[in-house]
């Protein structure tokens, strides 16, 4: 199929466009209906009379923006008028919605006289928290969006201009502290006089360089002091008094090259008179002024961004329109002014000198990024950018006193932006803040993995766990050095070869394992050669680690037996036990046994049930248990059946307290009005948040297909029963799944 096709079909198919309106209160029953509308409604309508600011407490106001445009600038179609241009700002309104969870409503205007435009936003403040202006040619955007800045209340955006200008500052920002070049020193030469290059022009004068130093070209040349042809107020205030006349000759000797303008427009003898280790940001779509090959074929000393997402270093907006509004909506800011933009750009900035996230690296085909020529901005889809430019604007807002609902904890905030982000980020927030709450001696066999190293670091700085690490100190030390990591003397490096207590750990592993035919060299050589896994677990097993976290290098069983051979099950118990935390955007779901009892018997799985249920409030969840099987409360008498159902009898025997039942088929355990109307006398009066699998067999399959295909994020393995804390990494776990077992390691140890 065809890229027009398959992009045709995208719109087309199933629900037309890409965007509908979805109800956030229930309309299911008369009473519903009452209070959504009559005669209910008139009730927060009476008190919104009385306290406008109330519209923002009982109404959408505060999370809805408008996308407001009249279709004669749409991105690289031109002026191809309203109606022709509102897939592109439903467009825009999915990437409101899935960046910042920022609410949409497109409005398209069928005007082209700009005082039009200007009334009818100004009409329309009562609906909107904030207003993005939107493919608006220039010079027209600039004269709208001035008035409506005086006139309105709410924040007006025009993000043609703002945008690009905020993501290409940031970029600039870094770009010059790799070349080390100082902004107040740079020439820069902006090619294009629209909209985007006004802007740019505008943010990097305000970000400290030289309005003398800054010349701009359009179509017709240099923008000089007494030119008159094709000149406006804008373009006027950019006037320098020069002999220039040309792009090529302003470039001469030019630090950067800023083009917003067509493609081609920067050939191969403008890109050879640049400066010393030239800048170029070709942002023209889209296809720009030039490409990186055809700009490094020319001299290798060059820097350049683009706005191509194939392309390193892409100047994309969606890294900042969403959570420039984010933060503005948040504390209900008046507008957004140079404060705020200057607030993004630096947020954008320091982002990109961070460790990129192994999530946003597998996004783009596992390719490593690290700060340098070939990565200044970060990527789109990097989660954190909400994290930080939305925090980053409210502080701004709130400092030059545009905010009229100031946040009083920061802290908390970015908690809510997490969860923002779904279920999965509340959770792990909630798991981390309690690990930082009292950190724990976590020990990492696998010490020189680099995956490992890099988690640890993250460890450190968050303060969650005081993390060991195990292994050959000259090659750990030489590959923290690789990776640019210092751990500034807050990680103990282990060689079992050299440790001092390692005589003392192999004569306990000798007396553990001596009538299990294990002898003393043996131990001695497993202690100091052969197992780091079994080292660490004596660690924990003498009191020198809290708990142990493993295998991210090893099969599964390769962490548990010697984990059972040296710290060993709790008393009592007939087995260890796996278990899964499955966050969905709307709940969360404990699974087990996922990994571990292949067939186990009515006692096993009553363990499993019992154990579960002590993991889950562990975490201040309370477990609602459903023992899962293909049969309803005897609905089946099978040997399988029976099995789950005597499990049941069991949990209810040995933990009255929990909250339990079965046998019950899935589909009863997780939808509540199925339980209600149908199993009344069930023990469950609402939906199951832990669910107890009769085997390996049906829980190993059901999970991974719930985070393969059903969209769940997996959490685990959680190994139970253990004597002390001991969890299991998989191999494919990036370094993000390291810290947050990590932090569950160290909770289970502070509970244990």
């Amino acid at each position: 199929m065809s890229k027009k096709q398959d992009a045709l079909e995208y719109h087309s198919s199933g629900r037309k466009g890409k965007i509908e309106v979805v109800a956030s209160k229930p309309c299911l029953t008369q009473r519903d209906l009452s209070l959504a509308y009559s005669p209910g409604v008139a009730e927060p309508c009476l008190e919104i009379e009385k306290n406008p600011e109330d519209a923002y407490k009982y109404t959408a106001k505060g999370n809805l923006v408008a996308v407001v445009s009249n279709g004669t600038a749409v991105l690289g179609l031109g002026n191809i008028g309203a109606l022709a241009g509102k897939p592109v700002m439903e467009g825009k309104g999915v990437l409101f919605k899935r960046f910042a969870d920022i609410d949409v409503f497109d409005i398209e205007l069928n005007t082209e006289n700009p005082d039009e435009v200007i009334k009818a936003c100004q009409l329309l403040e009562p609906t909107f928290g904030g207003i993005n202006l939107e493919d608006i040619k220039a010079p027209e955007c600039f004269y709208i969006e001035e008035e409506l800045k005086k006139t309105m209340n709410i924040p007006v955006f025009h993000d043609d201009q703002h945008g690009t200008a905020i993501i290409s500052a940031a970029a600039l920002t870094n770009a010059l502290e790799i070349i080390d070049k100082k902004i107040e020193d740079i020439r820069i030469v902006v090619n294009g006089a629209g909209a985007s290059a006004i802007a740019c022009a505008n943010l990097a004068i305000s970000l400290g360089v030289k309005k003398e130093n800054l010349v701009m070209c359009d179509t017709k040349g240099v923008i000089y002091k007494g030119r008159t042809e094709g000149m406006n107020k804008y373009k006027e205030r950019f006037a320098v008094d020069t002999p220039l006349r040309t792009l090529e000759e302003a470039a001469t000797g030019a630090d950067v090259l800023y083009g917003l303008s067509s493609k081609g427009a920067f050939t191969p003898e403008i890109v050879r008179k640049l400066a010393k280790n030239p800048i170029i940001f070709a942002m023209a779509n889209p296809d720009p002024e030039i490409s990186p090959e055809e700009a490094h074929a020319v001299r290798g000393d060059v820097l350049i961004a683009t706005g191509r997402s194939d392309y390193p270093n892409q100047v994309n907006n969606v890294l900042g329109f969403p959570f420039i509004f984010r933060g503005a909506l948040d504390v209900r800011a008046t507008t957004i002014n140079e404060e705020m933009k200057k607030a993004a750009v630096f947020a954008l900035a320091e982002l990109a000198r961070e460790e990129c996230p192994d999530s946003v690296c597998r996004a783009y085909g596992n390719v490593k990024f690290s700060f340098g020529r070939d990565y200044i901005i970060p990527k789109p889809f990097d989660p954190r950018a909400l994290l930080r430019v939305a925090p980053a604007v409210a502080k701004a807002a709130m400092e030059s006193g545009v905010a009229r609902q100031p946040i009083e904890d920061m802290e908390k905030y970015v908690e809510h932006l997490e969860s923002l982000q779904g279920k999965a980020k509340e959770a792990l927030r909630m798991i981390i803040n309690k690990a930082k709450a009292d950190p724990r001696k976590l020990v990492f066999p696998e010490g020189d993995n680099e995956k490992i190293l890099r988690a640890t670091q993250i460890l450190i700085e968050e303060e969650i766990a005081k993390p060991i690490l195990i292994g050959n100190q000259d090659k750990i030390r030489e590959k923290m050095a690789e990776l640019g990591l210092d751990f500034n003397g807050s990680v103990q490096i282990i060689d079992p070869a050299t440790f001092e207590r390692s005589e003392e750990y192999a004569q306990e592993l000798f007396s553990l394992r001596q009538r299990k035919g294990l002898t003393l060299t043996e131990a001695r050589r497993i202690m100091t050669r052969k197992s780091r896994t079994h080292f660490g677990c004596m660690m924990v097993h003498m009191g020198d680690a809290d708990c142990l976290l493993s295998g991210i290098d090893t099969h599964y069983p390769e962490t548990i037996r010697p984990a059972l051979e040296v710290i060993g099950r709790q008393p009592g118990l007939s087995s260890v036990h796996g278990l899964y935390m499955m966050v969905f955007k709307k709940g969360i779901y404990f699974m087990a046994d996922t990994t571990v009892c292949i067939e186990p018997t009515p006692e096993e799985l009553a363990e499993t049930a019992i154990l579960a249920a002590e993991k889950v409030r562990m975490l201040d969840i309370e477990p609602t248990i459903a023992m899962l099987s293909f049969s309803n409360f005897g609905s089946v008498n099978h040997p399988q059946a029976q099995k789950v159902r005597r499990a049941v009898e069991i949990v209810k025997q040995k933990a009255p307290d929990l909250i339990v039942d079965g046998e019950m088929q899935s589909d009863t355990a997780v939808v509540s009005e199925m339980l209600q109307k149908s199993f009344s006398f069930a023990s469950l009066k609402e939906a199951a948040n832990v669910l107890i699998f009769p085997d390996l067999n049906s829980g190993n399959i059901c999970y991974k297909l719930l985070h393969h295909l059903g969209g769940a994020e997996a959490i685990g393995p959680i190994l139970m029963g253990m004597q002390k804390p001991v969890h299991v990494l998989q191999r494919g776990d990036d370094v993000s799944d390291i810290v947050n077992m990590a932090a569950l390691a160290v909770v289970d140890a502070q509970n244990s």
